[in-house]
């Protein structure tokens, strides 16, 4: 029945009679003197089917048809019709002497409204009455074109929100951190919830299906969500359906990237010249290689369409969108192509007291993963080499990978499908009393299959089955399962008293299995991956078989009461108690409060004053979150293969073990945090904004430490020491500078600060004086970049302080008493601050974020001038350290030869190679024109370019800073470390988008 109706929605004619007159009299008896006819359209001039036409005061109605008619027999010129549409503007007609009577509905959207709707969790709530530090950014103030994840929509809209990208890959990910670090080795990014459902995956979003993005900041607010929501919530919605005619939506875009920024190195003339002045002692072989320019696709063209239908009635309404998107990398070999599907149905009855919603979202995309790399070895290789022998066969050695023949003989593809259901059942069971019962299922599997050529380097070398093809074929499933009842009550008492109470139940489950096999010897190249026993015989040197499973379990039962005062006085609490499988047999339960207090100043009696100040309202909120982003059994002990080994009888066996140590006291780290904010609306609304300034304590931080033996088996274990923090201002403004007819002028800014410390890592059984992160890598072994102590600040440099060089080209640094001296008299020790040498240097993570978008329009076009920057941090320079010295034997930096032409001494990690990595980046600019159409088939249509990345405006001298992390501790996330900018990332691109969005 409930597609039923939503097909017939489609085919208007044929649900409906096909006179124009809609004989829906409830009253058979009543006599008729006057018959009216009429027409119902929107705002656009559209018919509008299914309007209710009443006579005020009795039961007598019809419905619009499929044109937006309708007839209807008054009893007299004085009665007045009444038309009613869910979505529009009741409207009030007075018959009179009008036999024909056309009417334009408009839509009550929160912009009319004045107020604008929040997600802020299991339900919404009007942006006035919010109590806690919400942000929320609808689809008008998204990023145009060419969004990667759905975050790229929002980079830079949210104050404290931190975005970090390795670079223009279209397949790794996007790092998020909000307000700081809160964990070391939990889980640090925020929970997504998506239409409902908590942890919903990303990949199922296309930018033109998202309806608005909501960040819950603080812990009075994401504490609704429990463990999962220590490092805050991000609930994206997506769009629905809406009462009215069918109407179709298509968005198209193109995508070209053009390399923006490549390191400096030699070109082959620059390098062959430095050999012969003898200032290089190295070969030339004679060739001319841009090995670097090589791995460059500059073919590349990405794109993305949309077909979006929507409608429906008053009673049932619905919304499907079909996607095409091909992203194709800067890099050779290197894209990701998709298709998905996307439809939500909601159905209403029982007199419209029961509404059912379903949403169903699928993904197919294959993704080539073989190129994305090799940046850094290209670059770093002898330009006069060639990738070509004499005789025309490809050049291989043992020293380096040829990149452009790897990327010939290897394959690497996934093939990915990833797929959501979720249902929502509400009953208004009496006037305030809701019940809900929302259930959810999400899927996401893909088969990685490899293949390297008998005639590849990586076959050709290896000594086991040497020229045999190598072949690996993997698996992955992911299923997570959600079930969440809730019961919800509003009720306004005495005109004044407002409250709104909702308890649930939550229950999820979240499975993950894998599977990976692999073989060599594959004497021809036609059946790849796909019959890996037509390679060697199997056995340990030659094949390898993997697999896993695991699964976890979340209960929890929660409440959340809001209580308002004469639009004065708000406040909300908040309880949740949740249990979890991750942790130890004694600490498998927690419970989780939050309190948040407002106050409408502007209600008051003594801010009537104040002309200019049109809104004002303090915040003030505390609560308690969690984080359960471990491994599924952290708290227990676990068995697994120690490795095959060759016993004395001639064969292999697997031998097992015990993986870590049992802890049954393993328990939830429990962020606190305080939040206090002010939101403002002033100079009748054209200046509005919010001002938050935090404080954020987690305690019982998660992590390894050195366990005695006996009584453990392992000499690790997994417990709760120590305590990090971090505190912060975020503002966030609008500005309507001009505001006419022709022409306006607005403007959004946002800004913040940030500070974090490890306050602790110690107690009376476990003692850390101090935590090592980033490791720097390359050549060298120079460990790691950041020393925290406790009580230190995060993201600090700690090493040797330059001094100079020696007249023969060697180190200098400063000692503790301030004299210059060689490296072999600096004390390097970490342990004895009193004796030590080393120093901090410097610190990776921004004091300072700010954005500033300005929106121009005049007359029909649209201009939209985005720009951010991050301030008053530092970067290791990683590639100036390795590729500025001499002693390296490849190709070099410009820079060796000016810059860092003193050093004849081995490499050093100092901070002669940190530099400053402050910018500001002319993110976006949008040119856009809409054309005005009044027609029944074309609604709308708007045209536009972007460019995006287009200039950066820093000192910093190595790559994009912007791609350099920063955010996390320094431990590695996606590839990347915090303030290291690495020698060999995928490159930063300056992208051109041309798109259109048609309506009809």
């Amino acid at each position: 029945m409930l597609f039923g109706l939503s097909f017939g929605t489609l085919n208007l004619e044929a649900a409906r009679p096909a006179t124009n007159r809609v004989p829906l009299k409830t009253n058979p008896n009543q006599l008729a003197d006057l018959r009216v006819q009429g027409t119902v359209t929107d705002e656009n001039g559209l018919p509008l089917p299914g309007v209710s036409v009443k006579i005020k005061g009795t039961k007598t109605v019809v419905s619009t048809n499929s044109a937006g008619k309708f007839e209807i027999d008054v009893p007299s010129t004085t009665t007045v019709l009444v038309f009613s549409f869910i979505g529009y503007a009741t409207r009030e007609v007075t018959v009179a002497d009008q036999k024909n009577i056309s009417i334009q509905l408009k839509p009550t959207s929160n912009t009319l409204q004045d107020v604008e709707i929040v997600s802020i969790g299991y339900g919404t709530i009007s942006s006035k009455e919010v109590t806690s530090a919400v942000a929320h950014v609808d689809a008008s103030q998204f990023r145009q074109g060419g969004a990667r994840n759905p975050l790229d929509l929002i980079v830079g809209k949210v104050a404290g929100l931190q975005l970090s990208r390795s670079g223009s890959n279209p397949n790794t990910g996007i790092s998020v951190q909000l307000r700081g670090a809160v964990t070391v080795n939990g889980s640090s990014s925020p929970l997504f919830v998506i239409d409902g459902i908590p942890g919903g995956n990303a990949d199922l979003l296309q930018q033109d299906d998202i309806e608005s993005i909501d960040i819950l900041k603080d812990g009075s607010g994401a504490a609704i969500y429990g463990t999962s929501a220590n490092a805050g919530v991000i609930i994206i919605t997506t769009k629905k359906g809406k009462a009215g005619p069918a109407a179709f939506n298509y968005s198209s875009y193109f995508r070209k990237d053009y390399m923006q920024r490549r390191p400096d190195y030699l070109s082959a003339d620059e390098y062959r010249a430095k050999i012969l002045s003898g200032e290089l002692k190295q070969k030339d072989f004679g060739s001319s290689t841009d090995f670097y320019d090589q791995l460059i696709n500059h073919d590349n063209l990405s794109q993305n369409h949309n077909l979006a239908l929507s409608g429906g009635t008053d009673k049932t309404s619905y919304r499907a969108s079909l996607n095409y998107r091909d992203l194709e990398g800067i890099s050779r070999e290197n894209g990701r192509e998709e298709y998905g599907l996307r439809l939500n149905i909601t159905q209403k009855g029982l007199n419209d007291r029961l509404t059912a919603q379903i949403n169903l979202a699928t993904n197919f995309n294959k993704a080539n993963l073989l190129g994305g790399g090799g940046w850094e070895s290209e670059s770093a290789k002898n330009p006069t080499l060639s990738n070509y022998n004499p005789d025309g066969s490809y050049r291989f050695d043992l020293t380096s990978t040829n990149e452009f023949a790897r990327l010939a003989q290897e394959t690497s593809n996934r093939k990915q499908q990833t797929s959501s259901a979720d249902g929502k059942v509400d009953l208004n069971i009496i006037e305030g009393l809701q019940a809900s019962l929302f259930g959810s299922v999400t899927r996401n599997n893909y088969n990685d299959g490899q293949y390297r050529l008998k005639a590849s380097e990586d076959s050709m070398e290896n000594t086991d089955s040497r020229g045999g093809g190598y072949a690996y074929k993997g698996t992955f499933l992911s299923q997570a399962y959600a079930v969440e009842p809730t019961l919800q009550y509003k009720k306004t008492l005495f005109d004044k008293h407002s409250i709104s109470a909702i308890g649930g139940y939550s229950y999820r489950y979240y499975m993950e299995e894998g599977s990976g096999a692999s073989n060599r010897g594959f004497i021809n190249d036609l059946l790849r991956e796909d019959n890996l026993n037509t390679g060697a015989p199997l056995s340990p040197a030659t094949a390898s078989v993997s697999s896993f499973k695991n699964d976890n379990t979340l209960i929890a039962f929660f409440g959340r009461l809001n209580y308002a005062f004469d639009n004065k006085y708000m406040a909300q609490f908040i309880l949740r108690r949740e249990g979890s499988s991750k942790f130890g047999t004694n600490n498998k339960w927690a419970t989780f409060p939050a309190v948040s207090v407002g106050w409408n100043l502007t209600e008051e009696d003594f801010m009537k004053n104040y002309k200019f100040i049109d809104f004002m309202k303090l915040r003030v909120g505390y609560g308690l979150t969690g984080n359960s982003g471990i491994a599924n059994n952290a708290s227990r002990v676990t068995l697994g293969g120690g490795g095959k080994y060759l016993f004395p009888d001639g064969n292999y066996y697997e031998t097992y073990g015990p993986n870590r140590n049992p802890n049954p006291n393993l328990k939830w780290e429990t962020k606190r945090e305080l939040n206090i904010g002010l939101d403002f609306k002033l100079f009748e609304k054209r200046l509005t904004g919010a001002i938050d300034v935090f404080k954020r304590t987690t305690k019982d931080l998660l992590d390894t430490y050195t366990s005695p033996q006996p009584p453990y088996v392992r000499d690790f274990l997994y417990t709760n020491v120590g305590t990090i923090s971090s505190k912060g201002i975020e503002i966030a403004l609008s500005y309507d500078a001009i505001r006419h007819t022709d022409f306006t002028w607005s403007m959004d800014v946002t800004a913040s600060t940030l500070s974090n410390q490890l306050d602790s890592y110690s107690n009376d059984i476990y003692k850390v004086k101090y935590k090592t992160f980033g490791s720097i890598g390359g050549a060298g072994a120079l460990g790691d970049a950041y020393t925290t102590y406790e009580g230190g600040k995060i993201g600090v440099f700690y090493g040797k302080r330059f001094a100079g060089f020696t007249p023969d080209g060697k180190w200098l640094f400063y000692n503790r008493n301030g004299e210059a001296v060689r490296n072999d008299q600096i004390n390097n020790s970490r342990d004895d601050l009193n004796a030590t040498d080393l120093v901090p240097l410097g610190n990776a993570v921004p004091k300072y974020y700010a954005s500033w978008t300005n929106n121009f329009r005049y007359k029909n076009f649209d201009l939209r001038i985005f720009l951010r920057g991050k301030f008053d941090f530092d970067i290791l320079n990683t590639t100036a350290l390795t590729y500025g010295n001499k002693t390296w034997s490849g190709n070099l930096l410009r820079d060796t030869f000016t810059k860092f032409s003193q050093i004849d001494d081995t490499y050093m990690y100092t901070d002669y190679y940190i530099e400053k990595g402050s910018y500001v980046k002319i993110d976006e600019i949008t040119l856009g024109y809409n054309f005005n159409f009044k027609t029944n088939w074309l609604r709308k249509l708007h045209v536009y370019v972007t460019g995006q990345n287009l200039a950066t405006f820093t000192n910093y001298t190595g790559n994009d800073p912007d791609y350099v992390l920063d955010n996390g501790l320094g431990n590695e996330i996606n590839g990347q470390r915090l303030g290291i900018d690495a020698r060999g990332p995928y490159p930063s691109t300056r992208s051109f988008v041309v798109g259109l969005n048609v309506g009809f």
